[in-house]
């Protein structure tokens, strides 16, 4: 865990495995080198099956800042005719999304301590200047089921809130190869990505940071 002072400097970091009593947890280094690299490959051919594109918020039509696609039976859109939404299909090319890549199924087998298997899997692309606003995990009809992400490429300074936008958050480095589980009362929390550290790897064929969403949708 970490808290940033004014300057965005750390002022305190406790390494290792974090489990907090509200069902969070932060697993370090999940993926070592040869595991991303691995997970990259898969991404390939998931995004020439599904190129990335921009989705925009429902009321304004402001552009998000960061790209995003999905693989697996569903994926997660937004746009201003149909809202927040889980669809078969990508709202670009009409194609259904692509399968889900078995290293991805493995990994939630290993941490997420759920029976069934993920029905979506969000591929979120960030570039210099990329964020995500705070903002609740509520549009799946199983809100039980853990959310697992897996940051790729560049730091990002992650936040964690509560059950309300206005609860005090919590932030902590996102390096390559770490997991994140949302699981028990923090499935609901409040959460989002503050900025990201551009330049700070090279994981990432091209630079910038891939986060990976993994969630069950129906019960």
């Amino acid at each position: 865990m970490l808290a940033l002072d004014g300057g965005d400097r750390i002022a305190s970091v406790f390494p290792g495995t974090h489990v907090m009593s509200n069902g969070f947890r932060h697993l370090p280094g999940w993926l070592d080198a040869q595991a991303q690299a691995a997970l990259l490959a898969d991404l390939e051919t998931v995004i020439a099956r599904a190129p990335f594109y921009r989705p925009v918020m429902p009321r304004t039509g402001k552009p998000f800042s960061v790209e995003m696609t999905n693989c697996g039976p569903l994926g997660w859109v937004s746009d201003q005719a149909g809202g927040y939404r889980y669809q078969a299909a990508h709202p670009i090319t009409g194609t259904p999304w692509p399968a889900m890549p078995d290293r991805l199924l493995t990994l939630w087998a290993e941490v997420s301590n759920w029976p069934g298997p993920p029905e979506a899997c969000l591929v979120n692309r960030y570039r210099a200047g990329a964020r995500l606003g705070s903002h609740a995990d509520t549009d799946e009809a199983e809100p039980t089921a853990p959310v697992v992400s897996i940051s790729l490429g560049d730091d990002a300074v992650f936040h964690l809130g509560g059950l309300r936008r206005d609860h005090p958050k919590q932030r902590m480095w996102l390096r390559s190869g770490d997991v994140v589980v949302l699981g028990g009362q923090s499935r609901l929390f409040y959460h989002g990505v503050d900025k990201v550290l551009a330049g700070s790897s090279q994981v990432v064929p091209g630079g910038g940071r891939i986060n990976l969403t993994l969630r069950r949708v129906t019960p």
